[in-house]
């Protein structure tokens, strides 16, 4: 399974995923600039990324809890999502994301 990650420079980067997994490991374990502080509890809003219009409608809506730590970013956008409450399956095979500049361990 792979997805597709733009990085906060622009670089786009190809990484294999496996059923199952938080997108948010699969791009903090091939080591792009993502904080990931509370490791997928979905506590913080530090793996925010920009799901590609074509892939957003494919994920289950958000919970509350999610959306009101999108809110508190500087730049939630309407296709924002926390990476660590996206679990990957064959649906989301190609699956493009954006990462936030709000997430950047830098």
């Amino acid at each position: 399974m792979k997805i597709h990650v733009t990085d906060q420079d622009g670089q786009e980067h190809e990484l294999e995923g496996l059923d199952g997994w938080r997108t948010m490991e699969v791009i903090r374990d091939w080591g792009l600039n993502i904080k990931a502080e509370c490791g997928g509890a979905c506590s913080c809003a530090t793996c925010h990324v920009y799901v590609d219009q074509e892939w957003f409608d494919k994920l289950p809506p958000p919970s509350d809890d999610e959306e009101d730590l999108l809110y508190s970013t500087l730049d939630k956008k309407p296709n924002s999502r926390l990476s660590c409450q996206i679990l990957l399956n064959e649906d989301l095979d190609g699956m493009r994301v954006t990462l936030a500049k709000s997430a950047a361990k830098d």
